[in-house]
């Protein structure tokens, strides 16, 4: 049995002063709208962000009452996450149609944690905490610190991500930086430095937003208002928790996601036309495309700079909108993109995307092939 995507859409995006239950209702009934289905239709909910019993929550509060749940929490992989857990419960015959939503008031609410409380008689609090590192910023400095030494790579390189950002952001109305004008390398070196080699503009926005996707069967999508947005494969994987842990920061779970939602859908890297991948910072992009094979270590500065390859195509994280988690966004560009829909910031012929998320501090790994019905 095949699944399909059948709506896709965001909330409120920036500083809304709305709550994350808005939000989230916000981006649902935009999802539900697309798709062409009502609430009642939905009988399956995969959602993060409310609280730990964000599920209930949200389901109370849309007044539903599911056969099928999952609130993983995995940063901002979760929502790749549970893409793959909704095909397995819609084959399974757990649930028909599933929901998946997410919403943040991160930055109306002038908040950034989302760590929580480090757990007493851990690694992390006995050889990281002591030593003060912001997080995830300082963590992810460490892995562009080790990059830049290992590979051979400048600054420069990690500063191009955040440019190409940029140019897409410029195409994409909805984009938080959207009429901030051009970015150069330059202009991204010259940044006030957060966590060296990062500057401010290495790192991601801080923004409110949420977005919704609805699933089902392809059978039943064909008869559905949208073109469906067939899942190809998935994969996934969880290395760590500290940074203590990981025995080569550069080798990250993104080489074993990829590898797996590749061998799912029986593609490989040269079948993607369009890649949507976290950037919560611009080194979280280089060892993005290098990991999943796109490039070899090393060369993911180059593929950026040559813009050969189509990748965050709202303007990402770093220029169109990071409400906390970010995955759930990248989903539901690449099922636009599918779609033929983003307008100026269409990539021709879209038949293969791929949404890639990444959670914690390297820690967690999900990879997600859409395709065109055909």
């Amino acid at each position: 049995m095949s699944v399909a995507i059948v709506g896709a859409a965001e909330s409120d995006l920036g500083v809304t002063g709305k709550s994350i239950l808005h939000l989230q209702a916000q981006a649902i009934t935009g999802a539900l709208r697309d798709a062409g289905l009502p609430l009642g239709a939905i009988d399956g909910l995969a959602t993060a962000g409310a609280s730990r019993f964000s599920a209930a929550q949200v389901a109370e509060y849309l007044g539903i009452q599911p056969a099928w749940t999952d609130s993983t929490f995995a940063g901002g992989s979760a929502f790749e996450m549970y893409v793959a857990r909704a095909v397995q419960a819609i084959e399974a015959g757990q649930c028909t149609t599933v929901l998946i939503s997410y919403g943040s008031d991160q930055r109306s609410a002038r908040s950034r944690s989302l760590a929580g409380v480090v757990e007493p008689h851990t690694p992390q609090a006995e050889f990281e905490a002591p030593y003060g590192p912001l997080y995830p910023v300082s963590y992810y400095a460490m892995a562009a610190q080790r990059y830049l030494h290992e590979r051979g790579a400048r600054r420069e390189d990690l500063a191009e991500v955040a440019v190409a950002a940029r140019e897409w952001a410029l195409l994409n109305p909805k984009a938080y930086r959207h009429r901030a004008g051009p970015l150069t390398v330059e202009q991204v070196l010259a940044q006030p430095m957060i966590s060296s080699p990062l500057t401010a503009l290495d790192c991601c926005l801080v923004t409110d937003g949420g977005a919704a996707l609805v699933l089902t069967t392809l059978e039943r999508a064909r008869d559905l208002r949208q073109d469906p947005v067939v899942v190809l494969g998935y994969g996934e994987s969880t290395t760590h928790d500290g940074m203590a842990a990981p025995a080569d920061l550069l080798r990250t779970g993104t080489i074993a996601a990829g590898r797996r939602a590749f061998a799912r859908a029986g593609l490989g890297p040269r079948d993607v036309d369009v890649a949507q991948l976290y950037d919560s910072f611009t080194i979280t992009v280089l060892l993005t495309l290098e990991g999943l094979g796109f490039c070899g270590p090393g060369e993911a500065g180059d593929l950026v700079r040559s813009r050969r390859l189509p990748f965050n195509t709202t303007g990402g994280g770093l220029s169109y909108c990071h409400p906390g988690m970010y995955g759930l966004l990248l989903l539901v560009e690449a099922v636009r993109q599918v779609r033929g829909e983003c307008g100026p910031r269409q990539v021709p012929g879209v038949e293969v995307a791929l949404a890639h998320g990444v959670g914690g501090i390297l820690s967690t790994h999900a990879t997600v092939l859409l395709g065109a019905d055909r």
